[in-house]
């Protein structure tokens, strides 16, 4: 794996902001100005949606995973400008977006399984899963079929989502590990001779599986989400997926053919200020798309409860212990299965069936030996009791007749006299 070539003119600018006459307006300040005002309304907007919905902290689970949703524009828009405008560090800054996003995508399951969960009366998910029926996959995976009330059907699904949350980071990771050996080489695309496209294809294959998961539990759960905004909720998080990555991939593709370097500028750095700076603009329109995809209305307290300190939801925010909580989860459960031992601590065969909890069915207390028929492994109710020297039929009784009520009242057996005990 040979060293790249650098990303970044040996010639740096070295004129002032701020000149004689004023600002020195060129290209590059110009814009600067615009993303800057840009970052700034964004942060405004969302700081409106995160004040409202940290004042009206009345649901814990489901606001938490909100917050989180929420911070997406802000840190995107922030970090673009940062990339703007230190672009010869463009790298390391690009990095830490994609790292939120993968927080973004778990923090949206989450949110969804809570509200499958509230649409139930035990206020579980399972129970609204246990009405499914099996089901073909998605594309393009529809030769399989899948049924949700399996046990693992969850767990595959969380941790399909929050695999991202680890392999990402760990991407990043190593890409700085190999930006700082000059081995990752961005610019040169998906050459085999350097890191990037290994790394690319790592990442590929991860955010695939995570979108995968979310689309599935969606549309498994459509019915249970209705009134919820689902699609808007997720069109949010989704868009500006979408736009950062394919209009990355159109600025790189312009490089030497539209864009061409000057100066203080390669192709690279053009391209990647582009992207930034496009980043910036957009991220506005999203922050207010997510004002009313996620309103803090259906939260509003109760009259007269007073309004939750504004510290206590941002920690909750930023707190991912249900993150890590969900993958040891979901990983201790497959390392149970593949051990084949019982998913929890209690076993099937310590749950009592019916004649061991009534005392039927060859179950039986200390004074009454009771024994099982012979081939009859499974015992019913419908069958006979037998007890030592007797038995009786605890079969449905024949239908009840006019007859019967002129009939005195049955003798209860007394069990010292007919057991002589």
């Amino acid at each position: 794996m040979g060293n790249c070539p650098s990303d970044n003119t040996n010639a740096i600018d070295q004129s002032s902001f701020w000149g004689p006459n004023g600002v020195n307006w060129d290209t590059h300040r110009i814009g600067l100005a615009v993303a800057g005002s840009c970052t700034l309304v964004t942060i405004i907007i969302s700081s409106i949606s995160i004040l409202l919905h940290a004042r009206s902290y009345t649901n814990p689970r489901q606001q938490r995973q909100i917050l989180r949703i929420l911070f997406m524009p802000p840190i995107y828009s922030f970090i673009s400008f940062l990339s703007y405008r230190f672009f010869r560090a463009y790298t390391y800054y690009s990095l830490i977006q994609v790292v939120y996003e993968a927080i973004t995508l778990s923090a949206f399951l989450l949110l969804l399984i809570e509200f499958v969960a509230d649409s139930t009366v035990v206020k579980d998910p399972k129970a609204a899963l246990a009405r499914k029926e099996k089901r073909r996959l998605m594309l393009p995976l529809c030769c399989w079929r899948y049924r949700p009330t399996k046990a693992y059907f969850m767990y595959a699904v969380k941790w399909a989502v929050l695999q991202y949350v680890i392999v990402r980071p760990a991407v990043s990771i190593a890409s700085i590990i190999c930006e700082a050996f000059n081995v990752l080489c961005p610019s040169e695309g998906f050459s085999p001779k350097y890191a990037n496209v290994y790394l690319s294809a790592i990442d590929f294959v991860s955010i695939s599986v995570a979108l995968y998961g979310l689309l599935l539990f969606y549309s498994l759960t459509k019915e249970e989400l209705k009134g919820r905004r689902p699609l808007a909720k997720f069109l949010a998080i989704k868009l500006i997926v979408f736009f950062t990555f394919y209009q990355s991939f159109v600025f790189s593709a312009l490089n030497g053919k539209v864009i061409h370097a000057t100066e203080y500028w390669t192709v690279t750095n053009i391209s990647n200020g582009l992207n930034a700076f496009a980043i910036c603009i957009e991220m506005i329109f999203f922050s207010a798309f997510m004002l009313w995809a996620y309103p803090w209305k259906e939260y509003k307290r109760k009259p007269g409860t007073p309004a939750t300190r504004i510290w206590r939801p941002l920690l909750d925010c930023f707190n991912y212990s249900d993150f890590v909580l969900e993958i040891v989860g979901s990983v201790q459960y497959y390392f149970n299965r593949s051990s084949l031992k019982p998913p929890t601590a209690r076993g099937p065969t310590d749950v009592p069936d019916f004649g061991e909890t009534f005392g039927v069915g060859g179950y039986a207390n200390d004074r009454l030996p009771i024994r099982r028929e012979r081939g009859s492994p499974n015992p019913s109710v419908s069958g006979e009791l037998h007890v030592i020297g007797s038995s009786f039929d605890l079969s449905s009784p024949p239908p009840y007749t006019t007859s019967d009520a002129m009939q005195p009242p049955p003798r209860h057996p007394d069990l010292k006299k007919d057991f002589a005990l």
